[in-house]
């Protein structure tokens, strides 16, 4: 339980992509964190790509960046829902600037794109959306689990082992 007293915020939104919510929040509470769902308001519950059901816990609204240790954004097509409130974005804004850790995975780079956080960081990110991830200013590279400063990326479900372990290992210092 080397993560008893950290809170961990999972962004949640419809067509999330469930192993990239699920796997963390399942891996995290084991390590002892506290993992909190967060939407964006337009719903109590979201349902993800494969109808695996995410009931929120909190809204974006309602945090702010002190609230947490360290906030996922989950892929799937919940990233470009998430990615319309500002809510959202200025918790990821928060969250960055204060150096606590932003973990992002596969169309998750759409979120920090356009949260403005990407300029000068290596990440990576699913292919598809590369150049997204490079014209926010980010030196795209093509690794499982990219950890530059606070701001920790994944490309796809499979790189899920290696993007927890950064997680963990981040939080645990």
């Amino acid at each position: 339980m080397t993560l008893k007293g950290k809170t961990v915020g999972i962004l949640v939104e419809k067509d999330y992509q469930d192993l990239e919510v699920w796997f963390p929040a399942l891996r995290l509470q084991e390590e002892g964190a506290e993992v909190l769902f967060i939407g964006t308001g337009s719903a109590a519950e979201y349902k993800g790509k494969y109808g695996y059901p995410a009931a929120v816990d909190v809204t974006a609204d309602k945090l702010n960046a002190d609230s947490l240790d360290a906030l996922i954004v989950p892929g799937g097509w919940a990233p470009d829902f998430l990615r319309r409130y500002e809510s959202v974005l200025k918790l990821v804004r928060g969250v960055f600037k204060k150096g606590k850790i932003v973990a992002s995975i596969c169309h998750g780079g759409w979120v920090l794109a356009s949260a403005n956080v990407l300029k000068g960081k290596t990440a990576t990110s699913f292919s598809a959306i590369r150049d997204d991830v490079s014209n926010a200013g980010a030196r795209w590279v093509d690794k499982e689990t990219v950890v530059d400063g606070n701001l920790i990326t994944a490309r796809k479900p499979e790189d899920l082992p290696a993007f927890c372990k950064a997680i963990i290992a981040s939080l645990e210092k």
